[in-house]
């Protein structure tokens, strides 16, 4: 198993199973609040991917999925500058949307992608997020799902990267 990420080691924060039954649990509470609304699952690329894929096995019923990405990271771009690299393909208009996101963090690029869902006029919005961490946050948006609050420093796995590396992570890990 991987200890390491580009020299720095990794200590486990959160466990694969606890991911599993809090992932169940956000998918029960989903499927009790959306069961008759045919809703659509938004996932935030790249980290929400994993996500994403486990949460939607464990809603019971008929689900669309789609996904958008957003950068904040490309060369020339500003502090705080968030730019849509994908969007999504399904109507949104009148439609139920869950966006689902790996890690909320500062917030500006979840409330970016909030902003561009709302402009598509869906009846209603609401964010699931796995982890939240509270203290970096920079823009005033929550969770309506939420998994993890943790205040530990840069983590990985379960989708969240550092470097592209340790998505594939099955638990949650802080750099050390």
């Amino acid at each position: 198993m991987i200890t390491e990420i580009q020299g720095r080691k990794l200590r486990l924060l959160i466990s694969a199973p606890e991911i599993e039954r809090k992932v169940k649990e956000l998918g029960k509470r989903i499927t009790e609040d959306y069961r008759d609304k045919n809703p659509v699952l938004i996932g935030i690329l790249k980290g929400g991917f994993i996500f994403l894929a486990d949460l939607v096995r464990h809603v019971d019923f008929n689900v669309e999925i789609d996904f958008v990405r957003a950068s904040s990271y490309k060369e020339g771009m500003e502090p705080g500058e968030v730019e849509l690299v994908t969007d999504a393909v399904t109507p949104l208009k009148g439609r139920h949307v869950v966006l689902v996101e790996d890690m909320l963090d500062t917030g500006i690029t979840l409330n970016f992608l909030k902003s561009v869902i709302l402009s598509k006029r869906p009846a209603s919005l609401k964010i699931c997020a796995l982890i939240d961490k509270k203290g970096r946050r920079q823009v005033g948006i929550d969770a309506d799902y939420l998994g993890f609050d943790i205040e530990e420093g840069f983590i990985v796995g379960y989708g969240t990267d550092c470097g592209e590396m340790g998505r594939n992570l099955p638990g949650v890990y802080v750099l050390e």
